[in-house]
Formats: structure tokens, sequence, C-alpha cells
């Protein structure tokens, strides 16, 4: 329990911080949480072991590399769409697994490449980091080109799976937000593409490449970010693309993951109760509009 408190307290001081600094998405891996809490919630843990969805890990080709991945399966009569799920800066953690978890019980295959496979400490993942100021600092490192072939990797794997109808679409969150609305430039065939608090691309040349829509989702307390918005989707539409961004009022940077967390402890202070509650709802009203979204793939 002691344990609980502390990393909620932890990642409600983060998610604060993300609408004041122009860094907090970055601190929030290196220096805002505990060790290893970057990586590990049991409160995710739980749900995810509680699943009675089916859950494997795979190891996808990729170049030279080899990607692991998770892959969840929805409980569908039918072929189902798959969902390319990008971490945060925080890499592969039990609530990305959740998250897969989620997409899942929504009705699609969800699979959540760790971008940091082989990057670690032995040729390990995520978890091999000694913590979270390592994963925040190798995952700021990546070479974009490996991210894309990567990525590309794992659409391909998933696309061909005897349960998958062959659409595939890409969602991120946070740092991966960034990738989703990237990869998009890069993979013409998705379906579409849902960021998750992520910056668009800054060239008219990269949003040309996009072919399919593309969903934003942004927090209101999140001013880095937020003032991103206006020019991407001046580009976007000078480019004719569609870009369909909804702003969260009350919601601060990484809400997806912060309104999960469990409530703040009775001694919790007002501010504190505020921004979990904030959090919660953009969350909810978030799911709501994606599971919406996703009908459409």
């Amino acid at each position: 329990m002691k344990r609980l408190l502390i990393t909620t307290a932890a990642v409600l001081a983060a998610a604060a911080a993300c609408a004041q600094d122009p860094h907090a998405e970055h601190q929030m891996a290196t220096t805002a949480l505990p060790t290893n809490t970057s990586v590990s919630q049991d409160w995710a843990k739980k749900k995810v072991d509680n699943s009675p969805r089916h859950h494997e890990w795979v190891n996808v080709k990729s170049g030279t590399r080899t990607v692991s991945a998770f892959v969840v399966y929805p409980e569908v009569k039918a072929k189902a769409p798959a969902v390319v799920v990008i971490h945060e800066i925080f890499g592969m953690s039990d609530w990305v697994q959740m998250l897969a978890d989620e997409v899942a019980e929504a009705g699609y295959i969800a699979i959540a490449p760790d971008l940091l496979s082989g990057m670690g400490p032995e040729g390990g993942g995520t978890a091999s980091f000694a913590d979270g100021t390592a994963v925040g600092k190798a995952i700021r490192d990546l070479p974009p080109d490996q991210i894309t072939a990567d990525l590309n990797a794992v659409a391909d794997y998933v696309a061909k799976l005897p349960a998958a109808n062959g659409k595939v679409a890409v969602t991120g969150f946070c740092w991966g937000g960034t990738q989703s609305f990237r990869f998009a430039t890069n993979r013409p065939s998705l379906s579409a593409a849902y960021v998750f608090y992520g910056s668009g691309p800054e060239s008219a040349d990269e949003i040309a490449k996009i072919k399919a829509p593309v969903y934003g989702f942004y927090a209101g307390n999140d001013a880095r970010i937020g003032a991103t918005i206006p020019k991407t989707i001046e580009l976007m539409k000078a480019a004719g693309k569609t870009f369909e961004p909804v702003t969260y009022e009350g919601a601060g940077h990484g809400f997806m993951r912060a309104g999960e967390t469990p409530p703040p402890p009775a001694g919790a202070d007002q501010k504190a109760r505020d921004a979990w509650a904030g959090n919660k709802k953009a969350r909810d009203e978030a799911w709501v509009r994606w599971k919406g979204l996703l009908k459409k793939l």
C-alpha cells in the first residue's frame, strides 16, 4: 500500500508539471517518478493478469533487429482490424499492456512493440534498464529510421495474422503520440492514426505524405503541446488532409494514463484530487470518442 500511495502521488505531480514545464513529458520518465515506476504499475498489471482475453509476446523481425511485441486478441467471431500501440517515453510499461488489452476489449487486435528491444543492457528491452532516467534517455536517442522500420515490421506482422482483416491503424501516447503522427507520414496504407497529446510533423512535405485520417486527443492543461495544434491544423488543411483534434479541458498531459490511476489517498490535498478528477473525466470522454472512431475502420 505504501508503494501504491507513493506512485499515485508521483504520477499526479508529474501530470500537473506537464502543463507548466516545456520538458515535463521527458521529466516524467526521468525525475518525477520513483525508480522503476516508469515500467511497473501494479494496478495496471493486475487488470491485465485478470483479463479473459488471449495475450502473447511475439518476436518480430525488423531487418537485423528483433522487436519484442505484446499482442492481445479480441473475443469476436469475425476477423478484426489491428491497432499498433506506441508506448510513451516510459517504454513498455504495465500501463501500455493494459491499454492494449482495452483496445482488444473494444474488438480490435492490439500490438504494442517495445521500441527499446535490443537497446538495453545485454541486449534487453525496456525492463533491462536500471530506472526511468535510463529509459527516457534511450528512447530519446532512438534513430528515427529504426523507429519507422520497427513500426513497419510490426504493422506488416499484425496485418497478416489469421485473425486480422488486413486493416491497420496506429495510436500513440506522449512521445508515442508524436511517433504515431510521424508514422502516418511513413506508411500510406494506414487506415487511421489516433494521436494522444503528441505533436504533428512541422514540414509540409511530410504532411503531404499522409493518406490516413488523423484524430487528435489533447489536454487543456498542456500548453507545450497545445501551442503546436494551430500550426498542425494549418498544415493539414493546406494539404487537404483530415485532421480532427479535440482538447479536453481540465486535463493534463498524459491524461489517459493518469485518468486510470487509483484515486488520491484520503489525505491528499484538493489540488491533487481535482487533477485526478480532471484526468479521469478526460480519459473517460476520450475513450467514448475513440471507440466511436475505431468503429469506422
